[in-house]
């Protein structure tokens, strides 16, 4: 069965889908700024010093130095992560990179496009990747990348950094 919904109804809930989300109380965390817009916490460090919502949309999250972590694979989170944050999507991500198959490529957008089916799309350019939901509950610990050891969730791994390439993909 299909409903026809009158024009300024369709106009309405255009507006509300595509409009940039209201900006957050001054005491939110960045992490309940995400929950509140359809996506995981866990997507972000806890060590997010601030953050800057403008009221275009873009989200500016601020950390103490670059850092990375685990998901199901090795993340690098710069100082300064920008994206523009919409319902249930982070779209134009700058300052993320993901390690695949021994490369580091910049994640370009995060989107959650049916929460039901409980897995999130990575955009990381020449591919899309899904990912477990669950993988992002909880917002991860970040340690510098110099430092070798990396804690995510509870579980140490020693991981091989290379910095270099790092660097040189800024």
């Amino acid at each position: 069965m299909c409903f026809a919904l009158p024009g300024h109804v369709t106009v309405t809930l255009l507006f509300l889908l595509l409009a940039p989300p209201p900006p957050a109380p001054a005491s939110a965390s960045v992490h309940d700024l995400l929950r509140s817009q359809g996506l995981p916490p866990g997507l972000l460090p806890k060590d997010v010093k601030s953050y800057t919502l403008h009221s275009d949309g873009r989200l500016e999250v601020f950390l103490d130095a670059p850092c990375l972590t685990k998901f199901e694979n090795l993340v690098y989170f710069e100082s300064v992560v920008k994206a523009n944050l919409t319902y249930a999507s982070l779209t134009g991500v700058v300052g993320l990179s993901q390690e695949e198959l021994f490369l580091w490529l910049p994640v370009k957008d995060i989107i959650v496009s049916d929460p039901g089916s409980g897995l999130i799309l990575f955009d990381i350019g020449v591919a899309h990747k899904q990912l477990s939901l669950s993988l992002f509950e909880d917002p991860p610990r970040c340690r510098p990348p110099q430092q070798g050891v990396l804690e995510n969730h509870g579980r140490t791994e020693k991981v091989k950094v290379k910095v270099a390439i790092v660097e040189a993909m800024r």
